[in-house]
């Protein structure tokens, strides 16, 4: 374990995740990292947004699903509040379309939950330093993204087709779509039909699937 000198810098960390063992052990690994001390720890965006200002931290290590929200839609709104936070997004699966919408939000990073402590150590030690953070294996698919050259799956989709994939993703039927939408069951069907194809997915829950791996949907 890495010994903090006395003039070394502590990194204050506000840990925002839902699941309490998972939150307890990333805190425990921090505190005894010596140079990184947790100052605030929370279940939800909104109470990380309301802490944030008391806690102060240097990094914010946030869960991408939150019992309220997208942990990488708040990235605005914590930098709004900390404009000179840097937010490190945990995600249990990752994606070239995640990962380029966590620095499209002004994220410094993106890390798997089933990577060791020791790299999500590392990690907020190097988002803390002004570093970015993302996998190799992202990266590339980052770079490609935010410079134009490929399209992130589900980019075609219009906004209505937007809305039904949110619908299906919170398991409504195509007949209460149809009703939600205020037009007719065919209609409904139809709609349905086209993110299908534009997500080239065989079945609802196979495009839900897609869906949630790419963040098209909370």
């Amino acid at each position: 374990m890495p010994e903090a000198s006395p003039s070394s810098r502590q990194v204050r960390v506000l840990l925002v995740e839902d699941h309490d063992m998972v939150a307890e052990a990333i805190s425990l690994a921090l505190e005894r990292s010596g140079d990184l001390t947790v100052v605030g720890r929370v279940a939800t965006v909104a109470a990380a947004l309301a802490d944030a200002e008391r806690a102060k931290p240097d990094v914010v290590v946030m869960d991408r699903r939150l019992p309220d929200g997208d942990g990488v839609a708040a990235i605005a709104d914590v930098l709004a509040l900390l404009p000179d936070a840097r937010v490190l997004v945990l995600a249990g699966e990752g994606s070239a379309s995640v990962a380029a919408r966590v620095a499209e939000s002004g994220g410094a990073g993106l890390i798997l939950k089933e990577s060791g402590l020791s790299e999500l150590e590392d990690a907020v030690r190097r988002v803390a330093a002004g570093e970015v953070v993302f996998g190799q294996d992202l990266l590339a698919g980052v770079l490609e993204r935010l410079t134009g050259r490929t399209p992130g799956v589900g980019a075609n989709l219009t906004p209505r087709e937007r809305q039904v994939l949110q619908l299906l993703a919170e398991g409504r039927t195509t007949a209460e779509i149809s009703e939600e939408l205020g037009v007719a069951l065919n209609t409904g069907r139809n709609h349905v039909q086209r993110v299908l194809e534009k997500l080239q997915a065989r079945s609802q829950l196979e495009a839900v699937v897609i869906a949630r791996r790419e963040g098209l949907v909370t």
